[in-house]
């Protein structure tokens, strides 16, 4: 189960569905713009064996103190579509009633990538690196075509990119270094909306990259002595 919705759901009818050509490997699938999205200058994916330089900051989470109560979610499509949509956080709860405690919640957010394969694989160059701000990796929305290129391209499950079906854009998270609706400052030296409005502090700011090893540097023990009266263990 998805608590957040459509995320999971991202690249299901887009303009990356195959031929059967394509399907066949008879012809090479070129992203093109989604209906309605004006086509913007090419840059073009990076080459292979492209380095990139570490961002300044990641989101590391604690999955046993989260409560599911979707805080964080409402907080970042509020500071960043104006509106509380959970379709449309940048960062994504999913609930799987089949699992035990402290399975059945994940928190899902953007990694921050060593090697973004969402920016190596970018048509247009919208999903790049802000060198200007901290080397966090953004999506350009006045550049994006609408391709959902970078959906498909994270290896994460669910993928960290999420969809706008009205905008007809992609979006990840920028650590709030836009947020249009929110008047803080945000990215790798400011505030974030869903590290400052969970109620369990269980999503924090690291500046040191986390180990790549699938998700295993991203999930960490944020619990201090507080937890024990909430019936958490400490380790």
């Amino acid at each position: 189960m998805v608590v957040g919705g459509a995320v999971a759901a991202g690249v299901a009818g887009s303009a990356l569905t195959p031929t059967a050509a394509e399907a066949e490997g008879s012809a090479t699938v070129v992203p093109t713009p989604a209906e309605g999205v004006t086509q913007q200058p090419v840059a073009g994916p990076l080459p292979a064996g492209t380095t990139y330089p570490p961002s300044a900051g990641y989101l590391v989470v604690d999955n046993k103190k989260c409560a599911g109560c979707l805080s964080c979610m409402i907080a970042c499509s509020t500071a960043h579509e104006g509106m509380p949509n959970l379709s449309l956080s940048r960062i994504q709860i999913t609930q799987d009633q089949f699992q035990r405690f402290p399975n059945d919640l994940q928190q899902n957010q953007c990694r921050q990538c060593a090697t973004p394969v969402c920016v190596q694989n970018c048509p247009t160059g919208a999903c790049h690196v802000d060198t200007a701000n901290g080397n966090v990796r953004v999506i350009d929305q006045a550049v994006c075509i609408g391709c959902q290129t970078c959906l498909s391209s994270c290896p994460q499950t669910p993928h960290r990119t999420i969809w706008n079906p009205v905008a007809k854009k992609a979006a990840k998270c920028d650590l709030c270094l836009s947020t249009p609706y929110w008047d803080e400052q945000g990215g790798p030296t400011g505030k974030q909306a869903c590290v400052g409005v969970c109620p369990m502090e269980a999503i924090k700011l690291v500046t040191q990259t986390p180990t790549q090893m699938e998700t295993v540097g991203y999930k960490v023990n944020l619990r201090n002595e507080k937890a024990a009266d909430i019936w958490l263990d400490l380790d």
